[in-house]
């Protein structure tokens, strides 16, 4: 540290300040303060309890809101990401079959396809083909 015309000490460092960390409240706690909340009758005993806990008057809604909506799921913790779903063993079959249906279609075109060269080179050629008894 270098000291200045007047005395008083400069920095040339600067201080790192910790990333502030988002708090988080447990389900115990959040029904614990309001139900003390409730028990409030004076006029101010909410704001003191505000005060000595470090909350704000939204954190008291947005509880009650989801305590009265009956989330008590909500209350707890949420884990944040992709949900783990239940695989359908239908679905999985679905897929199974619907690529059978497209490999059985490419085939069916193909077989067409043959089908149709092989009069074209018979009409060349001039070759009768073999006619059956169409179904219809």
């Amino acid at each position: 540290m270098e000291t200045g015309s007047n005395g008083a000490k400069s920095s040339t460092e600067v201080e790192v300040v910790a990333k502030a960390e988002r708090r988080r409240f447990t389900a115990e706690y959040k029904l614990k303060v309001l139900r003390e909340a409730e028990d409030c009758q004076r006029s101010g005993e909410i704001g003191a309890l505000l005060r000595r806990e470090g909350l704000y008057w939204s954190n008291l809604t947005h509880w009650r809101k989801q305590r009265e909506s009956g989330e008590l799921a909500g209350l707890r913790a949420k884990r944040r990401g992709l949900r783990h779903q239940e695989r359908n063993p239908l679905a999985e079959r679905v897929r199974e079959l619907e690529r059978d249906n497209a490999r059985l279609k490419r085939r069916a075109e193909r077989a067409e396809g043959l089908v149709e060269l092989q009069k074209k080179v018979s009409e060349i050629l001039g070759i009768e083909l073999q006619k059956s008894a169409e179904k219809d």
